[in-house]
C-alpha cells in the first residue's frame, strides 16, 4: 500500500517547520538591522533550512521505524512504523530533502562567494543523518538537544545573518542562543510525551536521562530563554521588548508541563512552544529591523 499526500505531509512532521523558518528570520532581521538584509539570500537560506528540516524527519521516521522504536509511540502518524509507506521510500524522500538542500546550500555560496560554508552543509546533513540513523545514532545516546540547539540557533541563525552580512553581530548571537533554546525545549517536550517509550525500546534520550522530574524543570529553563533575552538585548534596542508579547502563547504549555500532564496531553505543548517561537522570531526581527 502507497501513502497518500496527506500522510507524506503528516511524516514530514509540519507542526515542527516552525523550528527552521524561526531562525532564518532572526537571522534575516540581524543583517536589517545592520542594513545588509537581503531578500534572495534570505530565501535561499530558507530552503536549506526547510528542506534539512523535512529530511531529518523522514529520516527520523525511517531509522525509528527499522529499529521498532515508533512501534508503541504516542503521537502522530510515523509512516514506516505504521506500515503505510515502505523504509526504502521514506529513506529516498529523506535523500531528496537532503538533495534540495544541497542545491539551494551550492546556489547560496555561489552567489556570495562564501565557498567555506560548504563545509557547515556537510556537517548539517552528516548531523541530520546520524541523529537516528547509523550504527550508533547520537539522539539515542542523550545528545539530540544539543544538536538542535547548535543547528537551530548558531548554525540557522548566524549563518543566514553571516551570508547577507559578511560578518557576525552580538544581537544575532543573542538571537542564535534565544532560537536554540527553545527549539531544543520543543525537543525536551516532545520526549517527555514520548519517555516511557523510549525507556521500554532503549531510546536514552536526555528525557530518559534526567527523568521525569529534571525534564519537566528543563524544559520551563529553555523556553525562558528566549523572553530573558529578549530582557537583556532590549537595554541597547528597547523594540525588542516585543518579543515578550510571544510569552501568551507559551505560557498555556507551560502550565501544562509544569502540571505534570503525560502521553496525549503533552501533543499541544509541542504546537504551542512551536508557535511561541515563531512569534518571538517575527517580532524580534521586525524589532531589529527597527532598531
Amino acid at each position: 500500500m502507497a501513502a497518500t499526500a496527506g500522510q507524506w505531509v503528516a511524516g514530514a512532521r509540519v507542526r515542527t517547520l516552525p523550528n527552521s523558518v524561526a531562525p532564518v528570520i532572526v537571522g534575516a532581521g540581524a543583517a536589517g538591522a545592520i542594513g545588509e538584509f537581503n531578500w534572495w539570500a534570505s530565501l535561499l537560506a530558507l530552503v536549506v533550512s526547510l528542506a534539512l528540516q523535512v529530511g531529518v524527519n523522514y529520516a527520523n521516521d525511517y531509522s525509528d521505524g527499522i529499529r521498532g522504536t515508533d512501534d508503541t509511540r504516542v503521537g502522530p502518524l510515523r509512516l514506516v512504523a505504521s506500515g503505510v509507506a515502505s523504509a526504502s521510500a521514506v529513506r529516498l524522500a529523506a535523500f531528496v530533502c537532503f538533495g534540495v538542500a544541497g542545491v539551494a546550500g551550492l546556489v547560496l555560496v555561489a552567489l556570495t562567494g562564501h565557498w567555506w560554508l560548504i563545509s557547515i552543509g556537510v556537517v548539517s546533513v552528516a548531523a541530520a543523518w546520524f541523529y537516528t540513523g547509523g550504527p550508533r545514532p547520537y539522539g539515542y545516546a542523550g545528545w539530540g538537544e544539543v544538536a538542535v540547539f547548535a543547528f537551530f540557533g548558531p548554525v540557522a541563525v548566524l549563518g543566514t545573518l553571516y551570508v547577507q552580512a559578511g560578518e557576525l553581530t552580538w544581537p544575532g548571537a543573542a538571537g542564535a542562543v534565544a532560537l536554540g533554546s527553545i527549539s531544543a525545549g520543543v525537543l525536551v517536550a516532545n520526549n517527555l510525551r514520548d519517555l516511557p517509550t523510549d525507556q521500554t525500546a532503549g531510546k536514552i534520550t536526555m528525557a530518559v536521562r534526567l527523568g521525569d522530574r529534571g525534564t519537566r524543570v528543563l524544559y520551563v529553563a529553555l523556553v525562558a530563554i528566549p523572553f530573558v533575552v529578549s530582557v537583556l538585548t532590549a537595554i541597547a534596542h528597547p523594540w525588542l521588548l516585543l518579543g515578550l508579547l510571544a510569552a501568551v502563547l507559551v505560557a498555556p504549555a507551560v502550565r501544562t508541563v509544569t502540571r505534570g500532564s503525560d502521553g496525549m496531553a503533552l501533543i499541544p505543548v509541542l504546537r504551542d512552544t512551536s508557535l511561541a517561537m515563531l512569534a518571538w522570531a517575527v517580532l524580534t526581527g521586525v524589532a531589529l529591523a527597527l532598531s
